[in-house]
Order: C-alpha cells, then structure tokens, then sequence
C-alpha cells in the first residue's frame, strides 16, 4: 500500500514539468526560513538575573540574619580563644627571659594547646556555617524557582532563562517582578507570624 502511494506521487511528480517544479521549489526555499522567524515572533521569553534577586529579595536578608545570630556565639567563644593566645604569646615574648624554665615550657604547651583548639574550632564553625547556609540559601532558591513558576504562568511565558545570558533588553528582564513578588510575600509571612 506505502509503496504505491509513493510511486503514485513519483509518477505525479514527473508529469510536472521542470518549470513548474523549480518554481515550487523556490516559493518553498522563500517560506521555509521564514517559519522559524514566525515562530519566534509569537514565542514569548523572559530573563531572570538569579544573583540580583538573590541580592535583592528580603528573605535572602532573613537567612543572613538568622545564620549570624545562630553563628553568633560561636564565633564569640573563637574570638576569645584568640585573644587569650595573643595574650599568652605576648607575655612569653616579653617575659621569657626572666621566666622559670618549667614556667615558659608550660606557656608553650598552653600555647600549642589553644592553637589546636582555635583551629579545631575554627574548622568546625567554617563546615557547620557552610552546610547551613547551603541550607538556608537552597530554601530560598527553591522558594525562588516556585515564584518564577508561578509567574511565567501568569504571564504566559513560553520561556525563562537565567544564568548564562550575555544580554537581555528590559523588555523581557522580568528580574524585578521577581523581586517584588518575594518581598510581597515576605510582607504576608511577616503579618501572619504576629
């Protein structure tokens, strides 16, 4: 059945003449690019600059916040484990030379002891603050994502791009809309929690 078909259309192709078949050519050569363009014409794109709503959105400052006063004391107990090896240090330095023998060795143990806390402590803080702030920033990009969604919905968006984008006129950035919808949100959050 196929085969007869498609020798039906050889058949039917052969009694046109040529002429009639390079204009048919052409006229489809001419339409052809012109498909594409067509499509793009009615594609509607919006582009996201991700850093600038990051930057931007007031939830990212509530991630700040609440990180540095979960970090807070921690890096408050750091800071005097410094202070007090600086002390210890500046006191072995200066007094030294009148010091006992047992007195300076015990300076020096205490002084390698608190560096290796200090570090040890330094190292711990750096991970946790790291896998928290992974944490907290993974909320908002998703929280992110879900605005950009919704809307691209709204406005019927056929496409959205974000990183990787050299340039993109003020007709399709859609950056603020983002923002402003994240802090819209963050306004409702904040009515509902008092």
């Amino acid at each position: 059945m196929l085969q007869s078909v498609i020798l039906k259309v050889d058949y039917s192709m052969m009694k046109l003449n040529v002429t009639t078949r390079f204009l048919a050519f052409v006229l489809v050569a001419m339409w052809l690019p012109l498909l594409p363009t067509a499509y793009a014409a009615s594609l509607n794109v919006g582009v996201v600059n991700a850093a600038k709503v990051i930057e931007d959105a007031p939830q990212a400052d509530a991630a700040r916040k609440k990180l540095e006063q979960e970090f807070a004391p921690r890096d408050k107990k750091l800071l005097e484990i410094q202070k007090k090896l600086r002390s210890l240090e500046t006191k072995l330095e200066r007094d030294s030379a009148i010091m006992s023998e047992s007195a300076r060795r015990k300076i020096e143990r205490d002084i390698v002891s608190l560096k290796r806390d200090f570090k040890r402590g330094q190292d711990e803080f750096r991970e946790d603050l790291n896998l928290r702030r992974n944490e907290e920033f993974g909320k908002l990009q998703l929280r992110v994502s879900e605005v950009i969604v919704s809307i691209a919905k709204e406005g019927k968006y056929d496409l959205i791009l974000t990183d990787g984008v050299i340039y993109a006129s003020d007709n399709v950035d859609i950056t603020d809309q983002i923002v402003q919808r994240l802090k819209l949100m963050d306004k409702r959050s904040a009515k509902s929690k008092k």
